[in-house]
């Protein structure tokens, strides 16, 4: 089989994706191919991914509430039928959603669920709408789930040090692991050490090349989220690791000499997301088992700290390639809480001269 090259890694994702979307167009209306052609060039293919687990649920349950005995089959629905969902329903289905039932599996969805659930179903509606396919939205009518701040989980100064500790020199590892440890821990290092210094996105390190490094300008391109390349730089402390990393992999002799990728699974093929998953969990559970560390909480890590060292939360915008400034102030709650110390003693209640 020929190994893949450079940006195909996120084409053949893409493609995995579209995959599944016409598979799951088959258990939808006909009408939603329609849909999912008209928003085909302003989403990505997750974004129309998740659009159809949405609207399986969604569908699902108006022949299961709103047309139960009327419709028994998904493709029996006409435009006809949507216009017959009331604001009503749809408050109904956002309830529904707490606890239901779908393909013989319990399911829930919190207020965030719902909120994206919700707002599938208004773009299919305004969709159609605009195109005059139906007369009617009542989508419109219904309020969005109230979203409560999430609590925000980063890891301390002391818990990043132990981390890399735990991973360079196996503390706390079962005797189960240890074998593994062996061969994995350069790997492993070099991973974290890339989200604690950097604040790169999973996505974005499984997606690394052998070619995206450069270590003369301590750099490295990533392919950010819509397809867009970014280059990001990296420290002397992230130098190191990937440094160590790279040499270790140039003398194992069952490295393929095709692999473009430039982090390995233990069957020398390119890194998967639930793999890197799995190790950050390891060991964060080692060193913090009351925090839940994901991947993303590692970034969380380093945006706070860039903020605390520059105080800029542009840089910190710009660097972690986020659109809007404001993504950037509602994940790194601590810098409006470090905003808040730095005034507290800028209003005098005295005067200075008393």
């Amino acid at each position: 089989m020929k190994t893949k090259r450079g940006a195909d890694y996120y084409q053949e994702r893409n493609l995995r994706n579209l995959d599944k979307i016409y598979e799951l167009l088959d258990d939808l209306p006909y009408f939603c191919e329609d849909f999912f052609r008209g928003v085909e060039t302003r989403t990505s293919t997750l974004t129309r991914l998740n659009y159809c687990y949405d609207l399986r649920i969604f569908f699902d349950f108006l022949m299961k509430k709103k047309f139960r005995g009327k419709i028994s089959d998904v493709h029996d629905f006409t435009f006809e039928h949507l216009e017959l969902v009331t604001d009503t329903d749809l408050e109904i289905y956002l309830s529904y959603l707490s606890h239901y039932r779908f393909q013989d599996k319990d399911l829930s969805c919190d207020e965030r669920a719902k909120a994206r659930k919700l707002s599938t179903v208004r773009s299919m509606y305004k969709y159609f709408f605009n195109k005059g396919l139906i007369s009617v939205n009542h989508t419109a009518k219904v309020s969005m789930p109230k979203l409560h701040d999430k609590e925000i989980i980063r890891l301390e100064k002391a818990e990043v040090s132990e981390l890399l500790d735990t991973a360079e020199y196996g503390n706390g590892i079962s005797r189960h692991m240890e074998g593994y440890h062996e061969r994995t821990k350069v790997r492993d290092c070099a991973i974290l050490t890339l989200f604690l210094g950097t604040g790169i996105r999973i996505s974005e390190l499984v997606g690394l090349n052998n070619e995206s490094i450069d270590f003369a300008a301590k750099s490295f391109i990533v392919t950010r989220k819509g397809g867009n390349k970014a280059i990001l730089y990296f420290s002397d402390e992230v130098a190191h690791a990937l440094e160590a990393y790279v040499e270790q992999k140039n003398n194992d002799p069952k490295v393929p000499a095709n692999e473009p990728a430039l982090f390995l699974s233990m069957q020398y093929r390119r890194i998967t997301v639930r793999a890197v998953e799995n190790l950050v969990k390891k060991y964060a559970a080692i060193v913090t088992p009351l925090k839940h560390i994901t991947p993303h909480k590692l970034r969380s890590t380093y945006g706070t700290a860039l903020y605390r060292e520059t105080g800029d939360i542009y840089i910190v915008a710009d660097v972690l390639g986020h659109r809007d400034v404001n993504t950037t102030r509602k994940h790194y709650a601590a810098i409006t809480e470090d905003n808040r110390k730095a005034v507290a003693d800028r209003v005098k209640l005295h005067r200075e001269d008393e």
